[in-house]
């Protein structure tokens, strides 16, 4: 380190730099910006304007563990890991990494002066202190018959199964494997930089020291023999195990991370689930995941795709394999060369023997597995083949695709914990994994305290609302009712009809009851034009061809356009119809419509369906009181709009479906429980809006554009001075691109529209998917509604806050992590925590609070109903005006269709 001493006397230090600026790096500019044109200083996150004073005190415990590391001069050295088989090529099998290293270290302690590493299993090793030279190659033999990868030849089985080649070959795998190891130093980092992530000054040195604290934690749940997932880990322990059917286990087990809290570092434990395939014979998993009761129903196909890169665990030689497919043939009648020697000459016959008839030979009598394919576990060229009934599937194997809704819902519910019992499995995981036994973090100086923090808490005071007549409407406990009111704002609903897709249900007596809902609560609604029924031979056509045979009835009947068409469906929500239904009206027709599944029809079910129907027909079920007092601090007195932003992405498994990004405004200021939304799709996976600004000569194609332009109709023909902007989904990581280039992009826009008109902006991040959870003190029930925290837990520096605005009635409540990212109206922290509080009483949908705020609740259901247009049609690649640009290059996205202007402004999504 003192090798530049020497050069600090020639130059006068630099002049500091002021606290908010970040110096750009040169290369971030070069070759982007013309010449002259002033830098621009990159926008950081805000710091923390102070702490929340209001609502009532409640002491909590959270799942942050108190981390102590003592204060050292001390460096964690990083080095580049480079695996090799003797003839130089690289290794490329998961977890075989681990072992070698594990080697390496066990041959070679006094070498390495008795060092611990913390290897990710990967390329990359860290030690605390340097090793004795800079780049090191170690020869690392590994003495085990078959490391679960195919050896250098290609016939993994030793001489205990079918595979091509001569005997010497075959039995070379079981010679010791010889690996080579390059160990090249990459990069020191101080210990002294995780201080840095406890003051809250983030920088490239602290974010890499946690990553190796995390490499760490990873490393000692993997000697463990843990799954490891990211940041989670999952023990193979049958207690943690739920069936979810079809071959899938749901598995209990581990979120584990370090962070920088006010209070210190910290480690954040939480119960996380995954999914892994079901262990045991694979005869069983496949009779499960086809969902047949015996195997000659088995689809082979489908199976081989189910299998592929499995591994497993042969019962006649105990080694293990990965599959690569299956047998051409079957097992009585897939043959292979077996070499044998002829006599005593030494030379060698070359004999087809059938997989069958070669276990036969060896004395094991196959039971039902003669006739069914066999396993292959070799390569393209050179297959090695098992019959079905020797192979079990290893425990602890991720299932990476999607679930069915019934497994999503299967596992959704039997993950849940009541908040005592999710501590009391967060406090054994504690024990259970003994962090104080670790070597590595022995050497780092790490402790960590084996109690959950303790918080002050704060929890604040439901906002009122008022129904029609002026009447109030007091929330208790997060819930409020509309018995014996009004809703404040109510629709008409005239023209309608009544499209029903082969339900079965009494149409007559659901018009009947909705009718009268309709008019407790204060909507006029007259009698249905006409009940359209499906046609009985259209029930097996294809979906699109229903829903044009349906439009062709209502246009050959209906005197005009109807304004609203309430469908049936005849089986649950997510049936095929709803995406090509919702399509037709919303896009091609500008229709308002409600679509139900009439299961269980009764009166609170169809006062729910009223609330959104009467939102989507323009109507408002109810207001907050500061709204109408015109109290809202800086969004009653000036014109304010507020967007919530989110992208949606298809499930896992769906990697090509275009991800869709919404944006959601408000109209009608001074009011904030109104509503529009905006809908794009953009390249699949991309987080960040890719159309908020689209310039196209003197036009803009974004969707902040169409958004402006509707608050400024709606609002008196005022500009918004205050622009809020809520956006859903984005990880810390991704904090400073959104304040500098989604922000940047809806500045353009602004600037776009008029020049000289510039607003004000406050960014706020809302974050569902974390880890951290809160828990009353001797209480067993989840947090009260509105319970805030802005200490202890919280970032050290920045401008966030965990809100818990629902009554969390299963499982442990999931607090809202909400970041203000940029603020220019200057909100104070009180401020900020009401009014977010407040837009989580706004939700038309329900009568109850939600837990996070409006907006962003309602981009993502205009993101999933639009979603649905894209559903079952061929996506054609025509249709794009926006290029994704994926690793394969530009790859052309198709456009949604837009909505008709009769719909456009309208709560479609509610």
């Amino acid at each position: 380190m003192g090798s530049h001493d020497g050069e600090a006397d020639e130059l006068p230090p630099p002049p500091p730099v002021p606290p908010d600026v970040v110096p750009i790096k040169a290369e971030d500019v070069v070759g982007e910006l013309p010449p002259n044109k002033p830098v621009k200083p990159k926008k950081l996150p805000m710091a923390r304007p102070g702490v929340g004073r209001k609502g009532q005190s409640i002491q909590l415990y959270s799942n942050h563990f108190k981390v102590s590391v003592k204060s050292t001069e001390e460096f964690f050295f990083h080095y580049h890991v480079n695996l090799k088989y003797e003839d130089d090529r690289p290794v490329d099998g998961k977890g075989i990494g681990r072992k070698v290293i594990d080697k390496l270290q066990q041959a070679y302690h006094s070498e390495l002066s008795n060092k611990d590493f913390a290897y990710d299993g990967e390329k990359s090793l860290f030690t605390v202190g340097a090793l004795p030279q800079k780049n090191n190659e170690f020869t690392v033999v590994l003495e085990e018959a078959s490391t679960g990868k195919t050896a250098a030849n290609g016939s993994p089985g030793g001489d205990d199964s079918p595979g091509g080649g001569d005997r010497k070959r075959v039995r070379r795998s079981y010679q010791p494997k010889t690996f080579k190891v390059e160990i090249n130093f990459a990069a020191e980092i101080p210990m002294s930089a995780i201080g840095q992530v406890i003051r809250g000054e983030e920088s490239e040195n602290s974010l890499e020291a946690l990553r190796v604290l995390d490499i760490i934690l990873r490393q000692h749940s993997a000697k463990q023999g843990c799954l490891i997932v990211r940041q989670s880990f999952f023990y193979n322990n049958p207690s943690n195990f739920v069936d979810l059917g079809g071959g899938v286990v749901g598995c209990r087990g581990f979120h584990s991370s370090f962070r920088g809290t006010q209070s210190g570092l910290s480690l954040n434990i939480d119960v996380s689930t995954t999914m892994i395939v079901k262990p045991g014979p694979v005869i069983n998993f496949l009779l499960d995941n086809q969902k047949v009761d015996h195997p000659s129903k088995i689809d082979w196909q489908k199976a081989k795709r189910a299998l592929k890169n499995l591994r497993i665990k042969t019962l006649h030689a105990n080694a293990e394999f990965k599959i690569f497919g299956l047998s051409e043939r079957n097992c009585k009648e897939q043959t292979f060369p077996l070499k044998q020697r002829n006599g005593n000459d030494g030379d060698c016959d070359t004999v087809e023997i059938t997989v069958y008839d070669y276990y036969k030979k060896k004395g094991i009598e196959l039971l039902y597995s003669g006739d069914l394919p066999c396993i292959n576990a070799g390569k393209q060229k050179r297959p090695t083949y098992f019959p079905i009934e020797l192979c079990n599937l290893i425990p602890l194997q991720r299932y990476t695709k999607a679930l069915s809704t019934l497994q999503r819902s299967s596992l959704v519910e039997k993950s849940r914990q009541k908040p005592q019992e999710r501590m009391t499995i967060l406090n054994d995981a504690l024990q259970h994994s003994d962090y104080g036994s670790d070597p590595m973090l022995r050497s780092c100086g790490i402790s960590i305290a084996p109690k959950f923090a303790q918080i002050e808490g704060r929890v604040l005071q439901a906002p009122k609302l008022k129904a029609a007549n002026g009447e109030d409407i007091f929330a208790r406990n997060g819930r409020w009712n509309f018995t014996n009111k009004k809703f404040i704002q109510t629709c008409s609903v005239d023209k309608w009809a009544v499209v029903n897709f082969s339900a079965r249900c009494n149409v007559g007596n659901l018009i009947r009851d909705l009718m009268r809902n309709a008019s407790a609560k204060g909507i006029q609604m007259a009698e249905p034009f006409e009940v359209f029924e499906e046609n009985p031979s259209m029930r097996r056509a294809a979906v699109s061809r229903r829903v044009d045979d349906m439009f062709e009835q209502i246009k050959s009947k209906l005197p005009g356009a109807p304004k609203f068409l309430l469908c049936l469906l005849p089986e649950r929500k997510n049936c095929e119809v709803y995406g090509p239904w919702k399509r037709k009206c919303l896009a091609e027709f500008g229709i308002v419509t409600q679509c139900l599944a009439p299961m269980r029809v009764n009166d609170p079910y169809l006062l729910n369906l009223l609330m959104k129907i009467n939102a989507k027909l323009g109507g408002l079920n109810s207001l907050l009181q500061i709204e109408t007092s015109l109290a809202i601090p800086h969004v009653s007195k000036v014109p304010t709009i507020i967007l919530g932003m989110d992208v949606s992405h298809g499930h896992p498994g769906q990697s090509d479906r275009p991800s869709i990004a919404a944006v959601v405004s408000s109209r009608h200021w001074p009011h904030i429980s109104k509503y529009r939304a905006s809908v794009h799709t953009q390249s699949p996976r991309l987080e960040m809006m890719s159309s908020l600004f689209k310039p196209r000569g003197t036009e803009d194609d974004g969707l902040i554009k169409e958004s402006l332009l509707d608050f400024y109709t709606s609002s008196g023909k005022r500009k918004p001075d205050n622009i809020i902007i809520f956006r859903d989904g984005v990880s810390e990581s991704q904090f400073t691109q959104v304040i500098n280039i989604e922000l940047d992009q809806i500045i353009e826009a602004c600037k776009f529209l008029d020049e000289k008109w510039s607003p004000k902006f406050t960014v706020i991040v809302a974050q569902k998917n974390h880890h951290t959870k809160f828990f009353q003190n001797g209480s067993p029930d989840n947090v009260p509604p509105g319970t805030v925290v802005d200490s202890v837990v919280c970032h050290p520096k920045n401008f966030d806050f965990y809100m818990c605005a629902h009554a969390g009635m299963i499982g442990t409540s999931r607090p809202t992590h909400y970041h203000v990212l940029h603020d220019e109206i200057g909100f104070s922290a009180d401020e900020m925590q009401e009014f977010v509080h407040s837009l989580s009483y706004v939700y038309q949908r329900s009568t109850t609070a939600i837990s996070v705020v409006a907006p962003i609740c309602y981009a993502h259901l205009a993101a999933a109903q639009v979603g649905t247009f894209l559903k079952f049609e061929e996506m054609s690649d025509a249709s794009s005006s926006q290029g994704g640009h994926t690793s394969a290059g530009s790859v052309p996205v198709p456009d949604l269709p837009r909505l008709h202007e009769k719909v456009r402004a309208s709560m479609f999504f509610c």
